[in-house]
C-alpha cells in the first residue's frame, strides 16, 4: 500500500519549524515504523481466517460468523477511508497516525478479552476504521520524510509491512494462536502496538495539516491528472488478485495441493518481499516500465496456473511469478497516485483503500459466483483476461502520452497526463 494534509493557522510564527529532509539518505528507522504500522493492520485484518476454528469454539458461532469478522473489518475501512481524509485534512500529522494507531491498541485489547461475539463484531468494525485512516496516511507520510528523488523507495519500505504479514506474520500469528489460544495472538498484537506508538513518537517526525485555503476537494483531487487511470488499473488489477487468492484452497485441490495450502502461500509471501525490494530501489526512476511489467509477469502467472492446475510443480512457478509481480503492487500505485494528486495526496491515498477494499468484495463475490458455476479451473482465466484488458490498457496509455510529450518538447506534460505511465 503519501501525505499533503496541512493544518490551518492564523499566523505564521504559530507553526513549529518543519522537519528537513536529508539530500541523499532516507530516514530508515522511521520509515521501518511506518511499515510495522502497516503489518500490524495486515494482522489485525487477517488473522481470524487464519484462527476460524479457534475462535469459533471460544465465542460458541459458526465458522462463517467468524468470518464476518473479516468482512466487516473491510466494512469499516471502506466507510471511513475517504470521509476521515477529508475531515481530517487541517490536522498535524503525527498526533493524527498516533491516534490511528492507538485504536488498534483499543480494538485488539477489547478483542483478546471480548467474550461475546457481538462485542467482537464491533470492535472489528472500528479496527477496519483505523485501518482505513492508516493506510490513507502511510505512503504521503512516507513520501514526505524522503527527498523527491528517493520518494519512490521510501513508499517501498513503508510497504514492507504488508508482504511480511502475508508471508510471516499471519503463519505466526496462526501458530500462535493455535498452540496457546487466539486471545494470546491478538493481545501480543496490543503490546506491539504500545511499543510502535513510542518508535512513531521518537523516530517519526511531524509535518503540518493542510491550510483551510488550500484544501482540495475531493472532486478537485479525483480530476488530478492521470488519477482516475491510476485507480482504474489498480482495480482491476486488484481485482483479479482476489478472484484467485480469495479462493486459492479449492484451486489447490486441482492439484491436490489442499493440504499444502501454508507451503504455497509461503512461496507467494517470499517472492513477493523480492519483488518489493527490487521496485524500492527502481520505482523513482521506471515507474511506468516496473508497473507494465507486474501486470504482464501476473498476466504470465495466470495463464500458467490455468494451464497446468492440474500440475503441483507448475502451480508452485505460477504461484511464485505471481508473488513476485504483485508484491510491489502497492508501492506501485500508491507512488503513481501521490504523484498525480501532488498537495491532494491524502485524499487520493484514501481513494486507493477504497478501491483496494472495493477489488477485494468483488473478487470475492465474483470468483465465488465463478466456482459455484463453473469450477475453481475458470478463476486464473478470470484473471488472466482482466490483466491482458489492463496492460494493452496501459501501453495504449503510454504510447498516446509519449506522442503528445514529443508534439509539445516537453516529457513533463506526458508524465502530468497520466501519473502510473510518464513514458518511462
Amino acid at each position: 500500500m503519501s501525505e499533503a494534509t496541512h493544518v490551518t493557522e492564523s499566523a505564521p510564527t504559530a507553526q513549529p519549524p518543519q522537519p528537513t529532509r536529508p539530500a541523499d539518505r532516507l530516514p530508515l528507522s522511521g520509515l521501518l515504523a511506518l511499515a510495522t504500522a502497516g503489518l500490524i493492520t495486515i494482522l489485525t485484518e487477517a488473522l481470524p481466517a487464519g484462527l476460524l476454528r479457534e475462535m469459533s469454539g471460544d465465542l460458541g458461532v459458526s465458522a462463517a460468523l467468524i468470518g464476518q469478522l473479516v468482512t466487516v473489518y473491510a466494512i469499516g475501512s471502506l466507510l471511513a477511508a475517504i470521509p476521515l481524509a477529508i475531515a481530517t485534512r487541517g490536522w498535524r500529522r503525527r498526533p493524527l497516525l498516533l491516534i490511528a494507531i492507538a485504536g488498534f491498541v483499543v480494538v485488539n485489547t477489547v478483542t483478546t478479552l471480548s467474550t461475546h461475539y457481538a462485542l467482537t463484531l464491533v470492535a472489528r468494525f472500528f479496527a477496519g476504521v483505523s485501518a482505513g485512516l492508516v493506510w490513507a496516511l502511510l505512503a504521503g507520510y512516507a513520501a514526505r520524510m524522503a527527498p523527491a528523488h528517493l520518494q519512490g523507495r521510501a513508499i517501498a519500505i513503508a510497504m514492507t509491512g504488508i508482504p511480511v504479514a502475508l508471508s510471516l506474520g499471519i503463519p505466526l500469528g496462526t501458530w500462535v494462536g493455535a498452540a496457546l489460544g487466539w486471545r494470546y495472538t491478538f493481545g501480543a498484537m496490543s503490546v506491539m502496538t504500545l511499543v510502535l506508538l513510542g518508535w512513531v513518537r521518537w523516530q517519526v517526525p511531524d509535518f503540518a495539516g493542510q491550510p483551510a485555503g488550500r484544501r482540495t476537494t475531493l472532486s478537485g483531487v479525483l480530476a488530478s491528472p492521470g488519477l482516475k487511470p491510476t485507480l482504474a488499473v489498480m482495480f482491476a488489477y486488484v481485482l483479479a488478485h482476489n478472484i484467485l487468492y480469495t479462493y486459492i484452497s479449492p484451486f489447490l485441490v486441482l492439484a491436490h495441493l489442499q493440504q499444502r495450502v501454508d507451503a504455497v502461500l509461503f512461496v507467494f509471501g517470499a517472492t513477493s518481499i523480492a519483488s518489493i525490494a527490487i521496485v524500492g530501489v527502481l520505482v523513482d526512476r521506471h515507474l511506468c516500465r516496473l508497473t507494465q511489467v507486474s501486470v504482464a509477469l501476473f498476466g504470465v502467472a495466470a495463464v500458467v496456473l490455468g494451464l497446468a492446475s492440474n500440475l503441483a510443480g507448475a502451480v508452485y512457478v505460477g504461484v511464485g511469478v505471481w508473488g513476485f509481480a504483485f508484491g510491489g503492487a502497492a508501492t506501485l500505485f500508491q507512488t503513481a497516485s501521490a504523484r498525480a494528486a501532488g498537495e491532494g495526496a491524502d485524499v487520493a491515498q484514501s481513494m486507493i483503500v477504497t478501491i483496494w477494499n472495493l477489488a477485494i468484495a468483488a473478487g470475492g463475490a465474483l470468483g465465488g459466483m465463478a466456482i459455484d458455476r463453473y469450477g475453481a479451473f475458470t478463476l486464473p482465466w478470470m484473471a488472466a483476461a482482466l490483466l491482458i484488458g489492463t496492460l494493452l490498457c496501459i501501453v495504449a496509455r503510454a504510447v498516446s502520452n509519449a506522442r503528445a510529450a514529443t508534439a509539445a518538447g516537453s516529457n513533463a506534460a506526458a508524465a502530468q497526463r497520466l501519473g502510473i505511465c510518464n513514458g518511462q
